[in-house]
């Protein structure tokens, strides 16, 4: 009898085996190839060498400015996106704890006592200590699943509260940066205000000497009037940038401390590392896989609910009650009772809850495969953005000189009459765009820095 009842209990064990009940989650197959478009290969494949990645810096190292690490610092300690995150993963560990104590049995206590008379007679006393277990056997590992399904969805709040970090960081350091640019192009427009209002006296005098027509000093107090109302706009936008930032690091509206743009120092050479590193080092790709894994389990509990739950029930009363006699001590009463509900018939809702549960299972690995195409993107788009602009901004630079150059010279050429008061206003013009557009490209070049530290899941201590 005890040689059958082992192999019996073997039997079984394979036969939960092959059913997978007890499985753990395995990573799928993805496909990862091409992920990063290189900016300058015709294959479109960026050929990696260094399996180091730029978004493992740590965040100090990557802004380094002190103003700027301080309102990061202080982002990171008041914003409430992020302690709501802090507050979802306590939530779930919590959770995570009920499932693992549903392993064991429950235990209630439920003492009474009783005083009863009945015509005037002897007042009867009689009490009750019942202590009540229930312990719910996991032998088709229903309990196991949904332990395992908790454990996916703290990974994946985890995931969660790391994203949002990440974003707070990238979030504040564009706006700094913002506020840098519009703190030049502000100085821009202050000194080219200067220079049309030199422009626009210097015409006043030459009409004065019946040098200059009043056309000519009525442009040059248009110019100036422009420059002024840009100034105006810049001014808005600065306070306007100045709210938002404050928002993010929870404090009302109000100055920002900050730098200048042409001392701040971000990194030049990145490394992307390979590109399966995405899968781990991106929260949101983690965070979608996590929940592919929470389906996988689902999908577990579904198949365990088509076998037998198993329950023991245990009850033990200390009482001086037995029957209608009134025992005095009182006496244990003692009961066991064990239970084995097979469904058989459930109006089809096993087979639809399981249907259920495959079918999410495979919009998990749908949304976890296109979270990796939206990584590499993301990726890709950062470098191609980077190398654009610094070009772009080197190019700048020698227009800028030119055009500098090419104001001071008109200016000289209009004092003896050698030009007309619109190539002086033209040059200006140009001057004023290209020293504008070229502090905007610099400013794009450093929120490629910043949107490719994120892309490659950045934002650690």
């Amino acid at each position: 009898m005890k040689i059958k009842s082992i192999m019996l209990f073997a039997a079984s064990g394979m036969l939960l085996a092959s059913c997978g009940l007890y499985n753990k989650y395995e990573r799928p197959e993805v496909n990862t190839q091409g992920l990063v478009r290189d900016t300058q290969s015709l294959t479109d494949t960026l050929a990696v060498n260094d399996t180091t990645s730029f978004g493992n810096m740590p965040w100090r190292s990557v802004f380094t400015d002190p103003q700027l690490q301080t309102l990061i610092q202080q982002g990171l300690d008041n914003n409430v996106d992020l302690l709501n995150a802090a507050l979802s993963v306590k939530m779930i560990e919590a959770q995570l704890a009920c499932a693992k104590l549903a392993f064991l049995p429950s235990v209630a206590l439920s003492p009474q006592g009783t005083l009863a008379s009945f015509d005037g007679a002897k007042t009867s006393k009689t009490y009750q200590l019942p202590i009540a277990a229930s312990w719910s056997v996991d032998l088709f590992g229903n309990l196991l699943s949904v332990k395992r399904n908790a454990q996916m969805q703290l990974l994946q709040a985890k995931d969660y509260q790391l994203a949002v970090k990440t974003n707070i960081i990238s979030g504040i350091a564009n706006l700094y940066y913002t506020l840098l640019m519009l703190d030049r192009q502000k100085e821009i427009l202050e000194e080219m205000s200067g220079l049309t209002k030199e422009t626009w006296d210097m015409m006043a005098l030459q009409m004065k000497y019946g040098r200059a027509r009043s056309t000519s000093v009525q442009s040059a107090e248009a110019s100036y009037y422009s420059v002024q109302s840009q100034l105006v706009d810049m001014k808005r936008q600065i306070r306007e940038v100045e709210n938002s930032l404050s928002l993010l690091l929870a404090q009302p509206g109000q100055t920002i401390s900050r730098g200048k743009l042409y001392e701040q120092s971000l990194p030049g050479e990145f490394s992307t590392g390979i590109a399966l590193q995405l899968l781990n080092n991106r929260p949101d790709v983690h965070a979608a896989e996590m929940s592919l894994a929470s389906c996988y389990h689902n999908v577990q509990t579904a198949r365990s609910r088509f076998y037998p739950s198993i329950n023991i029930t245990g009850a033990g009363t200390f009482t001086n009650s037995a029957g209608n006699a009134i025992i005095n001590p009182g006496k244990w009463l003692l009961s066991a009772v064990g239970s084995l509900t097979q469904p058989i018939f459930a109006n089809g809702q096993l087979v639809a809850g399981l249907k259920v549960a495959k079918a999410q299972q495979q919009q998990a690995l749908n949304n976890w495969q296109n979270a990796i195409y939206k990584a590499g993107t993301e990726v890709s788009n950062a470098l191609v953005s980077y190398n654009s602009y610094d070009e772009r901004s080197r190019l700048e630079q020698k227009q800028t000189e030119l055009y500098r150059q090419n104001v001071e010279d008109t200016r000289q050429l209009y004092k003896s009459s050698g030009t007309s008061y619109l190539e002086v206003i033209s040059a200006q013009a140009n001057l004023l765009n290209a020293e504008i557009t070229k502090v905007s490209d610099d400013f794009y070049k450093m929120q490629a820095v910043v949107s490719l530290y994120t892309a490659l899941g950045g934002g650690r201590e």
